[in-house]
């Protein structure tokens, strides 16, 4: 008998607090739908960018209006960012997993917001490479300050 998947969410390793982030931060997410899940051993945690091979900490990027991800001196990132979401697509896969929170504002995980490729600190419209992935194969992301929609969209594929 196969054993059923416990995961159903996939996470950004920075909101479960682990050091990931480009500057080595610490980006916890401290919220009880995030304890209950831990609790219920739901989260299963990537990070894109050091999954692609990246260390941290490294240099800010950003996707720039050719697509290209670049650090503000001209160093291209594209190929850790698309191999890193790519490892995270392969995982979500692996697990059947069908919903994520990710890192809003990330040139990987951002879902609603990125900054605007000129390193000014402004944001735009957009989502970071791994959200269009994800997303272009079903998996709906959403971000760190969407948590009860996770929750409702949960209840409405009958995860709980």
């Amino acid at each position: 008998m196969r054993e059923k998947n416990r995961y159903k969410i996939l996470i950004s390793a920075c909101l479960l607090g682990e050091r990931v982030r480009y500057d080595g931060k610490i980006n916890m997410l401290n919220h009880p739908l995030i304890d209950s899940w831990l609790t219920q051993g739901w989260l299963l945690s990537s990070c894109p960018e050091v999954c692609g091979g990246l260390p941290t900490p490294r240099p800010a990027a950003e996707i720039q209006k050719d697509g290209s991800i670049k650090t503000q001196s001209g160093e291209d990132l594209s190929d850790p960012f698309k191999k890193g979401a790519e490892h995270t697509l392969a995982l979500a896969v692996k697990f059947n997993i069908k919903v994520a929170i990710l890192t809003d504002k990330s040139p990987s995980c951002g879902s609603s917001q990125i900054y605007n490729g000129r390193f000014e600190r402004s944001l735009i419209d957009g989502q970071g490479l791994t959200t269009q992935l994800l997303e272009a194969n079903g998996i709906k992301v959403f971000n760190q300050f969407q948590l009860t929609q996770v929750q409702t969209y949960l209840n409405s594929l009958k995860c709980t």
